[in-house]
């Protein structure tokens, strides 16, 4: 499991500063040059060359706030919040706001903020009445250690007065983003090191934010990062445009500072807990939780795979070899709010989000890392590219990539979608039985017979299978069945043809015992 509590980060401010920022009288609307605590020419060319400087030294991480916001309990952290209308450029025509965070709980190392104006880089020093409380928040004692966790982006989505959060950044290199209209889910990252190795996973941070004050009539913003940690170093640029999708453009540049033979590109982070595929293990007056339900692929081949997501007993690796993928990204295809019946969570609108690698990516996998839960509170599935060759020490490495938050990908093959999966015992209580159900496309169309069905996991374990119209859905149902029974583990594979050409993305799954 992902270690959250490892947060890392870098804040460079002196007391004085800080204690100063404390001590003015804030108000709502407060200019933002109130908190500012330094200033320094600021672009793109700089912090790649700073990221680069860091790299040739041993990391340094910053120091912790005071103990008193490391100890908040989560129920305390939740009694202190930023207070919308202190917002930054809360009292300029700009469409884009920035909330603040504050550090502590989880957030142990604060990170530096800054606020880019006319190519001038300024520090925000914390302030303690940016935020407000209730009465039963203990109110720790601030010191020059002090600082903020993340950062909330806000934009007028639905109505020009009402600025929306549609981005969050806080927690290592941890990011989020929604569609319009959706809630928060799964998550992204700036990178991945070494996830699931035995000697443990690193967690590099974004320890610095340089957020670009954005032009009345801006559609698109700006933020920039640097990523620092035990053995890299990076410089990132986001450029987001809110929407449905939300999209991000995401170019980086890494600076290792030791070898880095196991690195995940465009990392995701999501939960499975359960669904028609493992409803059995969970008494739960729901039929489904999760934030994604399936791994989606577009590999160098122009081949469209879907992997359904397990919740496995133990922790399992699946590696995709590809070279120079189109695409991939962890998926909520489940729409209908029956399909999971919670009211409150409301995983139907939960964003899917897919990757778009630019240039050629070389050689390498899609690698997905599927950890055993027994609570939706986990996030228990991770997906990223891992590039075959070595990041050597000292060397530089650019990589781009873009990113929607939404629904399904455009672009893909036009071919039918699985929508649904169930594995279960049949009516003999021995046999398991997978059906999978393909959407109503118009290549699905007529009589099935003229459909070949392919069904295979190489060991010869599974039954002919089915195809069979099916009434509820107005697509195919493919099914087939095998006895559990010494099968230990079942790599499966089905698809829908007619005369060699698909008319289905490839179905995969790894049954387990």
């Amino acid at each position: 499991m992902e270690n959250l509590g490892d947060r890392m980060t870098l804040n460079r401010r002196t007391f004085i500063a800080a204690c100063a920022a404390f001590a003015a009288a804030t108000r709502p609307g407060q200019a933002y040059n109130e908190l500012v605590s330094h200033e320094a020419p600021f672009s793109v060319d700089w912090l790649r060359a700073e990221a680069e400087r860091l790299s040739q030294s041993r990391f340094q991480p910053a120091p912790m706030v005071p103990e008193a916001w490391r100890n908040l309990s989560y129920d305390e952290a939740r009694l202190i919040w930023f207070r919308s209308d202190r917002a930054i450029w809360h009292d300029e025509p700009r469409p884009l706001q920035l909330d603040l965070f504050a550090a502590g709980h989880l957030n142990e190392r604060p990170v530096e903020v800054n606020l880019v104006v006319d190519g001038t880089a300024k520090t925000l020093a914390f302030d303690r009445a940016l935020f407000d409380a209730t009465d039963k928040f203990p109110d720790p004692p601030i010191d020059a250690t002090m600082g903020y966790s993340g950062i909330r982006l806000r934009t007028p989505l639905d109505k020009p007065e009402i600025f929306r959060e549609f981005m969050v950044f806080q927690g290592a290199s941890y990011f989020r983003a929604i569609g319009n209209g959706q809630i928060y889910g799964l998550s992204a990252r700036g990178l991945a090191l070494r996830t699931g190795d035995e000697g443990g996973e690193e967690f590099p941070t974004f320890s610095r934010f340089y957020v670009e004050a954005a032009d009345p009539g801006d559609t698109t913003f700006v933020v920039h990062a640097l990523l620092d940690g035990p053995s890299v170093t990076g410089a990132y640029s986001f450029e987001i445009t809110p929407g449905l999708p939300t999209r991000v453009g995401v170019t980086a540049t890494l600076f290792p500072r030791v070898d880095l033979d196991h690195v995940g590109l465009a990392p995701l982070t999501s939960m499975f807990l359960f669904d028609e595929t493992n409803r059995h293990r969970f008494d739960d007056f729901r039929p489904a939780v999760h934030d994604s339900d399936g791994l989606l692929m577009l590999n160098g081949n122009g081949e469209r795979l879907w992997r359904p997501l397990a919740n496995p007993r133990t922790l399992e690796f699946s590696s995709f070899v590809d070279s120079d993928p189109k695409g991939f990204g962890l998926m909520q295809r489940t729409r209908d709010p029956e399909a999971f019946a919670d009211l409150e969570a409301k995983y139907e609108a939960r964003p899917s989000l897919w990757i778009t690698p630019r240039g050629d990516w070389g050689e390498g996998a899609v690698r997905l890392v599927e950890i055993p839960a027994d609570k939706e509170i986990y996030d228990n599935t991770v997906a990223y590219w891992r590039p075959r060759d070595v990041l050597a020490a000292g060397q530089r490495f650019d990589f781009a990539y873009d990113m929607a938050w939404g629904d399904d990908p455009a672009g893909v093959p036009d071919v039918a979608r699985v929508i649904n999966t169930r594995i279960g015992k049949g009516f003999d209580q021995v046999r398991v039985v997978c059906a999978i159900d393909f959407e109503d496309h118009p290549a699905l169309a007529g009589d099935p017979d003229t459909i070949t069905l392919y069904v295979n996991d190489g060991r010869g374990l599974l039954s002919p299978g089915i195809l069979q119209r099916n009434p509820g859905t107005g697509g195919l149902r493919a099914s087939f069945s095998f006895d559990p029974e010494g099968a230990g583990e079942i790599e499966m594979r089905v698809q829908l043809l007619r005369d060699g050409l698909p008319l289905s993305e490839v179905w995969l799954y790894r049954w387990t015992t």
